[in-house]
């Protein structure tokens, strides 16, 4: 498996300043993230305090972005990281379609406003998953929950009922899927809580109860103290300092992941600055 000197996880501002300035340096670089960029800067509608480009709309903004990355051969790995693991030397990280090895990770994903649900990070890893694709060679012959936030959830809920005897599968978007067969769509369902009964997982919702085998919660984005374990985390932030470093060597941070304020050219700053952090720490491991 090739590994990477850098891995970048996010393609906002923060990510591809991050992977721009990695390949500026001669470090090859994996850019995992939407090929679309951030949907915060893309909607945006007038950005009036980034330097050089005054009351520039955030469309533009964003392809300025995608455009700059992709003239430096900046590509990026359409992909959805399940979770980075700190394996010494280097990281191993499992995303939903393959997985990746890197000497060094920049977690640059932004924020999201998700709550966990009640009882969700108490079950998961016996019961709750957040890796449909990667988990289904499990369910041959059971039964599992989906919770899809897009679209895109759908390949994956078709994938888990090939070998699962019967899907749930509640969107919390505006579904117009053909999805079929073994697969149960439950439409406006709202998730209130988790909770584990008679070796089953339950999902109380607003309009009643649904137990499977497994629940399956298919987030754009995971908390990022699940993310990567041992992260230390500063409320709902990575906590950093000044280098981007955070407390797990070889793993920095950058962006509105790290705190306010939610500024799209502090966020590239801070990618910047994490590169550079980046790259000072595979020179200095070279030497020792």
């Amino acid at each position: 498996m090739e590994r990477y000197d850098v891995a970048i996880i996010g393609t906002g501002p923060a990510g591809l300043e991050a992977a721009i300035t990695s390949k500026v340096r001669n470090k090859s670089v994996l850019l995992i993230g939407g090929k679309g960029s951030s949907d915060k800067v893309s909607k945006a509608h007038t950005i009036q305090n980034y330097l050089g480009l005054p009351d520039v709309s955030g469309e533009d903004m964003a392809k300025a972005f995608l455009d700059h990355a992709k003239s430096m051969g900046v590509e990026i790995t359409e992909d959805k990281v399940n979770a980075v693991y700190s394996m010494g030397q280097y990281f191993a990280i499992q995303c939903h379609g393959n997985d990746y090895e890197a000497s060094t990770v920049i977690v640059a994903a932004g924020m999201t406003a998700m709550k966990p649900f009640p009882g969700e990070m108490e079950n998961l890893g016996r019961g709750v998953s957040y890796c449909a694709t990667c988990d289904a060679a499990l369910y041959k012959g059971k039964t599992a929950i989906i919770l899809a936030y897009s679209a895109e959830d759908e390949p994956e809920a078709e994938f888990l009922a090939e070998r699962a005897d019967k899907v749930f599968y509640l969107p919390q978007y505006e579904y117009s899927g053909t999805l079929g067969g073994n697969i149960d769509v439950q439409l406006d369902v709202k998730p209130e809580s988790i909770e584990m009964k008679d070796n089953q997982a339950v999902l109380n919702t607003g309009s009643g109860i649904y137990a499977a085998d497994g629940i399956f919660i298919l987030r754009e984005q995971i908390a990022p103290s699940q993310l990567v374990p041992g992260l230390e985390m500063d409320g709902n932030h990575i906590k950093v300092d000044r280098s981007m470093a955070t407390n797990i060597k070889g793993l920095f941070a950058c962006g509105d992941i790290t705190g306010a304020p939610y500024q799209y050219i502090k966020a590239a700053g801070e990618g910047n600055v994490a590169a550079l952090s980046a790259v000072s720490y595979l020179n200095n491991f070279k030497k020792n």
